[in-house]
């Protein structure tokens, strides 16, 4: 669920080597050993709200269900839902992340868990649309670990760009923490511009964290998803929830 590393770094393509052994990302996701942490509190609120989507997807649904993954990090909220819930042999994944040693953890996660055939891992820098080309339309886009480490703006462009990952009915759920100043209005707000509508948002009392859920509401614009469009820069260092 974290980003993956600074994507001023140059864009490592799938399957390319590298070692990430140490990596603050990397060091990043080690509260999720302590099921006590306010991190391992956000996987499962994310877990959760992952489970009740899966849970409302009509029996009619037509397909494979396609989720989208973007800054994947460990893959821990998608895989373990997948793996467990009784929709997931439905599922068709795809999660992109940068940090080549959270790309491998991930990759064997799925692997133990049974489902590397229906969650595909892609080593990549997950601000460049052209990663999802082959994943959308998906059904439910996953934005966690993002909005706490880019701008303001690129928090604007990054919302407004969703719909082109949708269809009509289609799913986002997204992070922010709370810190001075609280950015999570403004996010909400902007879901609502886009065209998404508000199904749950958690914020936790005495946590920082907050986990958002949004639908969108019409069809997106023909034409609305651009492979060419860059989404964000990274400017935190995970020094913060995100």
């Amino acid at each position: 669920m974290a980003p993956g590393d600074h994507p001023e770094a140059a864009a490592v393509t799938e399957g390319a080597s590298g070692s990430a052994a140490d990596s603050h990302w990397v060091r990043w996701h080690e509260p999720y050993e302590d099921p006590s942490s306010p991190l391992s509190l956000r996987l499962r609120l994310v877990q959760s709200m992952v489970r009740d989507f899966l849970d409302a997807v009509p029996s009619t649904h037509r397909g494979p269900i396609r989720l989208v993954s973007m800054c994947a990090g460990q893959g821990r909220d998608v895989i373990d839902v997948v793996s467990t819930h009784p929709r997931g042999a439905q599922v068709s994944a795809l999660l992109v992340e940068l940090d080549p040693a959270l790309v491998a953890f991930a990759r064997n996660r799925a692997a133990a868990a049974g489902v590397a055939e229906q969650v595909r891992i892609v080593e990549g820098d997950a601000s460049l649309c052209r990663w999802y080309e082959n994943g959308v339309p998906a059904d439910l886009v996953l934005v966690c670990g993002v909005f706490g480490n880019i701008s303001a703006g690129d928090i604007a462009r990054t919302i407004q760009a969703l719909p082109g990952f949708c269809r009509m009915g289609s799913e986002v759920i997204w992070t922010r923490h709370r810190r001075p100043p609280d950015a999570t209005p403004a996010i909400r707000a902007g879901f609502a511009a886009a065209g998404f509508g508000e199904v749950a948002f958690e914020a936790p009392d005495g946590y920082v964290l907050a986990v958002g859920r949004h639908r969108l509401d019409g069809e997106p614009s023909p034409g609305a998803f651009d492979p060419t469009l860059k989404l964000f820069d990274f400017v935190g260092d995970g020094g913060l929830p995100a």
